[in-house]
């Protein structure tokens, strides 16, 4: 995981939330996901590019609990990652067609959960997924560990600069 807080300028992060209201609204928008011990965690999410089956643990261009059609992943969203590459030298090379974007209420936050449906394949052919956070500050923890006490937590916060 690269965390690059404060990347994207404050003039694009408005430019951004409004692309992600509009792609929310319509069809394969924003939803309220579900764990498999349906628990509702607390965010909103959507998928553009292609939508994860956590059954088949596997992406495709349909969202399984709707058939709803996957919105494309907009090209400032593409840029961001291209300029990530050469700016950030921890940041692979990558071309994206997965992206996640978690629209955080308040008293939003992400448990420690881990993302294993990415193969070694798809990292090799630098198509890792991107994830895109906005609305209000949430937790969100990570780590090598199922253990949350020894997991890393993060605040993001939208809109925000770094010190």
């Amino acid at each position: 995981m690269v965390l690059l807080k404060g990347f994207v300028k404050p003039e694009d992060r408005i430019g951004m939330v409004r692309m992600c209201r509009q792609a929310g609204k319509g069809p394969g928008g924003f939803y309220e996901p579900s764990l498999k011990n349906g628990a509702k965690p607390n965010l909103w999410m959507m998928s553009p590019g292609k939508k994860r089956d956590p059954t088949a643990r596997s992406y495709g261009p349909t969202r399984p609990f709707d058939g709803a059609q996957a919105p494309t992943i907009p090209d400032a969203f593409k840029m961001i990652a291209q300029t990530a590459n050469s700016t950030a030298s921890e940041f692979p090379q990558i071309n994206p067609d997965i992206c996640i974007v978690n629209y955080y209420t308040n008293f939003g936050k992400l448990g420690l959960h881990q993302d294993k449906d990415e193969s070694e394949s798809s990292l090799t052919k630098g198509l890792p997924f991107i994830s895109i956070s906005i609305g209000d500050t949430a937790e969100f923890l990570f780590g090598n560990t199922r253990d949350k006490d020894q997991a890393t937590k993060i605040n993001l916060e939208s809109g925000k600069d770094p010190p």
